[in-house]
């Protein structure tokens, strides 16, 4: 039987706001458990106030950091800045308490970082985790080089130079080209805001990478898909959650972001197709399998938390129910790819190269694999080439021969 929680009894500054959270708190689906720990957080973060003749507009950040090192002294439970962010986004969005103070860069290493990835996220239309990427990849030679005599402008190409063979001394091949291109496209955005000489960018070369030795990229045998969903739930919202991001990532190659940035709207349940937001806000439309459509629909008719107001597809099975993120994606398929005793590297991006490898077992080209994965170029498809000699080989014509010349 389920437990039926009353409206807190609260003392202090934040009884005005107990109701209101109390009611958040039951939209949200919070575990009873998780439900009790956050009232008796609001009952002891109002005590707390009212022992100190505070309000609740007093709520800073410097406060709460006075509260958490104070509730640290006389319990284990719920002691973080982290435990307090449900209540605190409750209170600040009903206006009780100030807003969070926004971080300013501490550094002017900091201050070209967050410009640089502000520039990738709004005039390159770069994923977020693409411009974290970059952000993070460019950081070591902003660091380095930031607060030299003479500023920016005194960068030299031998700088530049010196600081790629430095890493590429105790870093793979592979990052190395990671960070390269990070580089690279740092030094171009600030040629743009005349920081630097327009010589610069081409001071980075370009490296070739080892490329595997494997003849194919990596893909989930017929039989691993079968253990993959035998290692599902038998039943419940976590087998129906996951049974559809596991068929969106197998059957329609999307990528682990796709997945995570699917919106309600995307899913035309009229005409059955289904829009994916890409790369660089690349946004297309797919068909979508019947098979799959059913997945989806038994997932936001029986298993998809209510409340919240999201609009994205795919929310955490425990509360507050946010959005899953790109990781949140990747660490799914892989947690079932290890109850299954599956071995090799890769999970969500692997049941993609396992949907184009589905394609050329078919019987399609290297044309159908590309429409199905949306690459932008068709040299992207090339990797896949080998991916199925024999049934390439079956479906290579024969060469001529007895042709006279």
């Amino acid at each position: 039987m389920e437990r039926q929680f009353e409206a807190p009894r609260v003392q202090g500054p934040l009884e005005d706001y107990a109701e209101g959270f109390f009611a958040e708190l039951t939209g949200l689906g919070y575990s009873p458990r998780s439900f009790e720990a956050q009232l008796r957080l609001l009952r002891h973060l109002s005590e707390w106030l009212a022992e100190r003749e505070l309000t609740a507009h007093a709520l800073t950040s410097e406060v709460v950091r006075d509260f958490v090192a104070d509730r640290r002294k006389v319990t284990t439970n719920m002691r973080s800045e982290r435990a307090l962010a449900p209540l605190l986004s409750h209170l600040r969005a009903a206006g009780a308490t100030p807003a969070a103070a926004p971080e300013f860069p501490s550094t002017p290493a900091d201050a070209l970082l967050r410009r640089f990835g502000e520039f990738l996220a709004s005039e390159k239309g770069l994923a977020p985790e693409t411009v974290r990427s970059y952000v993070t990849q460019s950081r070591p030679f902003v660091v380095q080089h930031a607060g030299r005599e003479g500023g920016w402008a005194a960068l030299t190409p031998r700088d530049v130079d010196a600081f790629i063979v430095a890493r590429a001394a105790i870093q793979r091949p592979g990052s190395v080209q990671v960070r390269a291109n990070a580089l690279r496209a740092l030094l171009r955005w600030m040629w743009r805001e005349h920081l630097v000489v327009a010589s610069l960018p081409d001071a980075v070369g370009h490296f070739a990478a080892p490329s595997s030795t494997t003849i194919s990229p990596a893909a989930f045998s017929e039989a691993e898909v079968a253990r993959l969903l035998a290692a599902l739930p038998e039943r419940g919202p976590v087998r129906q959650r996951n049974e559809a991001i596991i068929m969106l990532l197998l059957r329609l190659g999307l990528r682990a972001g796709e997945v995570a940035s699917l919106l309600l709207e995307d899913i035309g349940w009229r005409d059955g197709v289904l829009g994916v937001r890409g790369k660089r806000g690349r946004f297309d439309r797919m068909p979508l399998p019947p098979d799959v459509g059913a997945l989806l629909s038994a997932y936001l008719r029986d298993a998809r938390p209510v409340g919240g107001g999201h609009r994205e597809v795919f929310l955490g099975i425990d509360a507050p129910h946010r959005p899953i993120t790109r990781v949140a994606v990747s660490d799914v398929v892989a947690d079932i790819r290890d109850r299954a005793a599956i071995g090799g590297p890769g999970a969500a991006h692997r049941l993609r190269h396992t949907a184009a490898c589905s394609v050329l077992a078919s019987g399609g080209g290297l044309a159908e694999v590309g429409q199905l994965l949306r690459h932008q170029h068709p040299g992207a498809s090339k990797i896949y080439a080998n991916s199925n000699l024999e049934v390439l080989g079956q479906l290579a014509r024969p060469w001529p021969t007895g042709s006279s010349r």
